[in-house]
């Protein structure tokens, strides 16, 4: 199997994956419906930013520890499980406060103030970076595509792009979708119901995430992002 034979098989079980609706895909949908352009795509760009983090800590060895290590993996699932409840939860709770609206014209319906595209990159990138399921993914994947010969770490981290232009791409089209759909959602209402959703979402995942640091059997995963 030469680089391009193994680049080309990963960018198709890559491209599969990205395609399915997972956490990453709410929040940049969620981005790019409730808040800025430049929110969104600081977002993705978090998202993929933490996936390229898990790539290149595959590759030189760092996420091995955690399938090693029970506790390690414990840990840190704990840690991204609490972070993902309490996003959630402040997603929903903002939902209920009284929140300043802007107003461009007479006709036009309140729209949510734009956050700072820096709070969208590091909602991104911790959101990824606190789930060990995506280095486990790396680590379980990558040496399935490494060439005779082929430089481990060069490979993880080639492989570890391609998915994260993959990602980007599919969050492209995401985010450009999303830009066109706010004119029928940009109200206070729709709003709130897209921040309630995403909260639920975070919480069904951090909650999981939790359950499932506590089950022996559950816990170490090998292949599940």
């Amino acid at each position: 199997m030469t680089i391009l034979d193994a680049v080309l098989a990963f960018a198709v079980l890559a491209g599969f994956l990205t395609l399915v609706p997972g956490l990453d895909t709410t929040l940049v949908l969620r981005s790019s419906l409730t808040r800025s352009k430049a929110y969104a795509w600081a977002t993705a760009t978090g998202v993929a930013t933490g996936a390229m983090v898990w790539g290149v800590a595959a590759a030189v060895g760092i996420s091995a520890l955690l399938t090693a290590s029970e506790l390690a993996y414990r840990i840190l699932t704990t840690a991204g499980a609490l972070y993902m409840l309490w996003l959630g939860a402040s997603m929903i709770w903002k939902t209920f406060r009284k929140k300043p609206q802007s107003h461009t014209g007479a006709n036009q319906v309140p729209v949510k103030q734009a956050s700072s595209p820096w709070q969208g990159w590091l909602i991104g990138a911790g959101t990824n970076l606190l789930n060990p399921k995506v280095g486990v993914f790396y680590i379980a994947t990558i040496p399935q595509f490494l060439p005779s010969g082929a430089s481990p770490l060069l490979m993880g981290v080639l492989l570890a792009g391609v998915h994260c232009l993959l990602t980007m791409v599919w969050f492209a089209l995401i985010i450009i979708g999303g830009s066109y759909a706010r004119r029928w959602l940009a109200n206070a209402r729709a709003l709130a119901l897209i921040d309630r959703i995403t909260g639920l979402v975070l919480i069904g995942f951090g909650g999981k995430l939790l359950v499932d640091s506590f089950i022996t059997d559950a816990a170490m995963p090998r292949a599940a992002v």
